[in-house]
């Protein structure tokens, strides 16, 4: 295991990734335009709140809901983002009974979800615009890459010029998952043996909403 995992908290993990992530943008991607850097709401906006701060990006926001089996919500039926994008898992799905039914029950409930967080966060605010300019969309983590690869295809459909993947850790299949969406992914560790994202932080508390407002200076 690297010198560098396991991370403090968060905003650790998002000083290291800006770290690697500098050097990468620099020599492929700022030449597009100006970076927005959007964070996968929740755990991953202070991630990227200390990325856009050590790169003088802008921040926002962007919400993604894993759509987890009902009574297993660790194995993920797919995820659905900001702009209605929605990802599946076949693999997952196929092992199902009905899985059309599940998918549709579970996926009202968690658009309903996000909605509401869109609300949360926003505070009335637009979402900025993404239209022609290079994006880089942080998580806390990379496991299976289902929310990220939501993510990024919701950012594609928003009009950006570039989309970068970015992430303090992830496993190689997530990271092969996202690159076939993604401009580029960036990982400032990926680990031979990868578990849960959560053992490669000292500090894995949930985030609330509170701090994903703190976080992006908004009024909530």
């Amino acid at each position: 295991m690297p010198a560098s995992l396991p991370f403090r908290d968060r905003r650790h993990a998002g000083a290291a990734l800006a770290g690697v992530l500098g050097p990468r943008l620099a020599g492929r991607v700022l030449a597009l335009g100006e970076v927005v850097v959007l964070g996968l709401a929740r755990g991953g906006v202070p991630v990227a709140a200390a990325v856009a701060t050590q790169l003088g990006a802008t921040l926002d926001v962007l919400v993604v809901r894993k759509l987890g089996v009902p009574g297993h919500r660790e194995l993920a039926l797919g995820a659905v983002a900001s702009g209605d994008v929605v990802v599946r898992n076949e693999d997952v799905l196929s092992r199902l009974v009905d899985p059309e039914r599940v998918l549709a029950g579970v996926l009202a409930a968690e658009r309903a979800v996000l909605h509401e967080r869109e609300r949360t966060y926003r505070a009335g605010r637009p979402p900025v615009s993404l239209e022609g300019r290079s994006v880089v969309v942080v998580d806390d983590g990379l496991a299976t890459g289902a929310t990220m690869r939501a993510g990024v295809l919701a950012v594609r459909r928003q009009g950006a010029g570039a989309v970068v993947a970015a992430a303090p850790v992830g496993s190689d299949s997530a990271v092969d998952l996202v690159a076939l969406e993604a401009d580029d992914v960036v990982c400032a560790a990926v680990p031979e043996r990868f578990g849960a994202v959560s053992t490669f932080y000292r500090d894995f508390d949930q985030t609330s909403d509170d701090e994903v407002i703190d976080a992006l200076g908004r009024p909530g």
